[in-house]
């Protein structure tokens, strides 16, 4: 079975964000990293070498891999700055029609920049997927 890669690192959050090229995707990471820490009032942790996550919680398969995940986290990536949304996003139905504009992977959320969606509206859908990921698992 193969080993999960990305784990949670002593990296600095700051130095990670500072080095994002792209000035207007670092403002947005910086203001999503704002709107978790808020949600989640956790400290932000790096999780391998460009993921930013909040808290975290253990996850076993069916298939026996199990390993750790934050609870929620974000990724300034060339393309899109994704948020992770780990229940998913069919119970968010109603939030995700006032989203604006993204691409949604299982549990990710691709935004080219956040002028495209409700800012009101993300803090909401990270702050119930926040709280369902507590009632489905021993979070920390």
């Amino acid at each position: 079975m193969a080993k999960l890669k990305t784990k949670q690192t002593e990296a600095s959050v700051a130095e990670f964000l500072e080095g994002v090229d792209d000035p207007r995707k670092r403002e947005d990471a910086r203001e999503v990293m704002a709107l978790m820490k808020d949600v989640t009032r956790k400290r932000p942790k790096m999780w391998g070498t460009s993921i930013v996550g909040f808290g975290s919680y253990h996850y076993r398969y069916q298939s026996g891999q199990e390993g750790d995940w934050p609870v929620t986290g974000f990724s300034p990536r060339k393309q899109y700055l994704t948020v992770y949304i780990m229940p998913g996003f069919t119970r968010y139905a109603s939030l995700m029609k006032k989203l604006g504009k993204y691409k949604t992977g299982k549990s990710c959320l691709y935004l080219k920049n956040l002028d495209n969606v409700d800012r009101k509206v993300l803090h909401r859908l990270v702050a119930r997927s926040v709280a369902d990921m507590k009632k489905m698992y021993e979070c920390t």
